[in-house]
């Protein structure tokens, strides 16, 4: 029997487990300070994913009679650098492009960046962490001078008096984090920002919190109105202030205009609520902790901005006991962004345009700093460029035909290119249009490193081997680099990428130069930036600007523009607990697929019943970009001015047909929360199927080891998340 020490494919959480391989391929929770030996659902029932009859285990390659079929690595390799060099030689560099992911090792993700930039030479690549995480870094970055998701560890989370929780359904995304939460529950001090009254809302019952209910896109004007209670009642922490901020009288005139009852109007909260709960941040041991939910909108890095400065104004962030953090959907979100993935980055999170990153980085790839591109453009711009100025793209850890924004669009450009190649374990429906598809290995078959949401960087390690015909993302880029005749080394094994990775990210934010594998596995706490030790809380003495205090940004709110306004519902997309992302993965799962086959749209039953609408009938959603059918799920839970429907699904039901490609000017991040629609029952389709509502506690009961993650969660609906990464 094979086994390794390892953690979850999944969220950000990364929650330990070791796999163990006799034949069968089983998981086990492990003690670990996020998941202290429980998993979630997914993680559970993920070894499925490494035996399963749809992995792709030989290359694809498309015929001119347009199916796809098996052929050998020689000839689609030599396939896929003919594509770049021809592209390249007709069109020049930019023509080429990469689509990275969020999911990626540290590894792979800095080996992709070097190979867009040495290989093709190409300031084309971005990734799907910009659907995720750009608002919330951009503004930690401003006001902090660095981005790390959790500035402290989450066990920090425990002793809590106060959690304010806004935009995040972590009952749904990882619910091993509830556990977490406790602390602020038992002294009733949990409060959570939702326009649904999701699975995490409902642990504020019973006295254990507070459910803010504001009106989708109103998160902004509800934290500027808080800020404004705290500054009016004397509550905010004016040495703090003074001491370790630069900005407050910027901020404060910012939130003048945000009187409770002018916020309460706006976002539906009442004034009593927004006192108590300014008051309650203002007590004791609080921390705020931010999602998606507040994040994807084209005011979220404001939201998050606002977030901060409420932090601030507070004094909670860097002392002990209290503290500011978003929330990192994706696997590795956190070390993803960090070593060259971004449009704009080198690896250590340094500007692709700073002269001496150029010249450190240049360095260690042993090529002239000025062979190293200019900065690209980030991902949502990048895929309206596919078909005209970008003729050959490849598509690495990404399924953009479901993630991206207005995806018939994003269909159609991808239809358009002269070249399309997709690394991947099965046949997602971005791999489905490619030219060429490479099969690669799955996070049971591979070494590497993950950043988890903490900032703490832990060890993948390898459980079994992977399909015959499957390749590590490292070595297909290796044999193409090889082809081009590109410069520089492109090792195939992680720890001596990860050894050049650290070389290349010393003396920046993200600094991992004091890391290597072996050290890792010695099980040593490695907190970025680690030189020679780590550093699990980087604010409690200074922050990273070069004088060493925080930033208040003053932001503003203006009013919500419909951009169809034909349309008279605004709906919101998340997540089930039972999917993850695009579903790419999940759907491929039995016991995921049967407990939630299908989306579902929640609907209030006010709003249901002036439609026309009954529950379990198929409905259609649509405004000027597409149309989704899906089945009503009628309930109280959302409010009657909004709807609600899941992400992960293709087709008919993908949500992000209707969802528009326009983005925060400051991160690039899509408006995936706050989309005008109609909805209109679809003639003579009467069939009720039974409601996914019970689906979550039976899946979690089959579990035993979240359990105690979930206490307060049984008999409740932990089915959606308002987060997207």
């Amino acid at each position: 029997m094979s086994s390794a020490d390892t953690h979850c494919p999944y969220c950000a959480l990364q929650c330990a487990m070791t796999v163990s391989h006799d034949g069968s391929t089983t998981v086990t929770g492990r003690d670990f300070p996020t998941n202290r030996g429980g998993l979630c659902a997914k993680g559970w029932t993920s070894a499925e994913l490494l035996a399963s009859p749809q992995r792709l285990r030989m290359p694809l390659l498309r015929q001119p009679d347009g199916t796809l079929a098996e052929t050998t690595w020689d000839e689609a390799l030599d396939a896929v650098a003919r594509a770049f060099r021809e592209t390249k030689a007709t069109h020049g560099p930019d023509a080429n492009a990469i689509f990275g992911g969020g999911g990626l090792t540290n590894e792979k993700a800095y080996q992709l960046g070097k190979f867009a930039r040495v290989a093709l030479g190409t300031s084309r690549i971005d990734y799907n962490g910009r659907f995720c995480m750009s608002s919330a870094a951009a503004a930690s970055n401003r006001a902090f001078g660095m981005d790390r998701g959790l500035p402290f560890p989450v066990t920090d989370l425990d002793d809590a008096e106060t959690i304010l929780l806004l935009g995040s359904n972590v009952a749904a995304t990882m619910p091993p984090f509830l556990a977490h939460l406790a602390g602020a529950r038992a002294a009733g001090g949990l409060i959570v920002v939702d326009p649904r009254r999701s699975a995490t809302a409902r642990l504020t019952e019973d006295g254990a919190g507070t459910h803010l209910q504001a009106a989708p896109g109103t998160d902004l004007p509800l934290l500027l109105g808080l800020t404004h209670i705290v500054i009016a009642e004397g509550l905010a922490d004016r040495a703090y202030i003074e001491e370790r901020t630069t900005g407050f009288d910027a901020a404060r005139r910012s939130v003048a205009a945000w009187w409770p009852e002018r916020t309460s109007s706006t976002t539906g909260v009442p004034v009593a609520h927004l006192r108590a709960t300014a008051r309650r941040l203002a007590a004791g041991r609080a921390f705020i902790l931010t999602g998606r939910g507040v994040e994807q909108h084209i005011d979220g890095t404001a939201t998050a901005t606002a977030a901060i400065n409420l932090a601030l104004v507070l004094g909670l962030v860097g002392r002990e006991g209290s503290g500011y953090g978003t929330l990192t959907g994706q696997g590795n979100g956190q070390g993803g962004r960090e070593h060259g993935q971004k449009a704009d980055q080198l690896p250590g999170y340094r500007s692709i345009r700073d002269p001496d990153a150029r010249r450190h980085v240049a360095g260690v790839w042993g090529v002239d700093p000025d062979e190293i591109p200019d900065a690209g453009i980030p991902a949502t711009a990048l895929l309206g460029e596919l078909g005209g100025p970008v003729k050959t793209l490849l598509v690495a850890g990404s399924n953009v035909v479901v993630s991206a924004p207005d995806v018939d669009a994003v269909r159609a450009r991808l239809n358009a290119l002269d070249t399309l190649i997709v690394c991947d374990f099965f046949l997602s429906e971005t791999a489905e249009l490619a030219d060429i598809v490479l099969p690669v290995l799955q996070w049971a078959e591979e070494e590497g490193t993950m950043t988890s949401l903490e900032g703490r960087v832990i060890r993948r390690r390898r459980a079994l081997p992977g399909p015959e015909g499957a390749r590590s993302e490292l070595w297909i880029m290796a044999e193409i680099a090889q082809r081009l005749g590109a410069a520089s080394t492109w090792s195939v094994h992680p720890a001596e990428v990860f050894d050049e990775l650290a070389r290349a990210s010393e003396g920046g934010v993200a600094d991992y130069s004091g890391l290597s594998h072996a050290l890792l596995d010695t099980g040593i706490e490695a907190y970025w930036p680690y030189r020679s030790s780590g550093t699990p809380r980087p604010f409690t003495e200074r922050f990273a600007h070069a004088d060493g205090r925080a930033r208040l940004v003053p932001v503003e709110a203006s009013p919500a523009t419909p951009t169809d306004r034909g349309a008279d519902l605004t709906l919101t997309t998340g997540r089930y607990l039972q999917q993850y992302q695009s579903g790419t993965q999940t759907r491929r799962v039995t016991e995921l697929h049967n407990a939630r086959p299908e989306a579902r749209l929640e609907i209030h039953p006010a709003t249901a019943s002036r439609l026309g609408i009954r529950e379990g009938v198929l409905v259609a959603v649509s405004n000027a970009r597409g149309t989704v059918r899906a089945r009503a799920s009628v309930t109280t839970d959302i409010r009657h001015d909004t709807v609600f429907l899941p992400f992960h699904y293709p087709g008919d039901e993908c949500a992000n047909r209707l969802t528009e490609a326009i983005v925060d000017p400051t991160s690039a991040m899509p408006e995936f929360k706050r989309t005008r629609v109609r909805v209109e029952a679809i003639p003579d389709v009467t069939t009720p199927t039974t409601p996914h509502a019970a689906a979550s506690p039976v899946v979690v009961a089959e579990h035993p080891g979240v359990a105690s993650a979930l206490v307060g969660v049984a008999g409740t609906r932990s089915t959606e998340e308002e987060t997207h990464g």
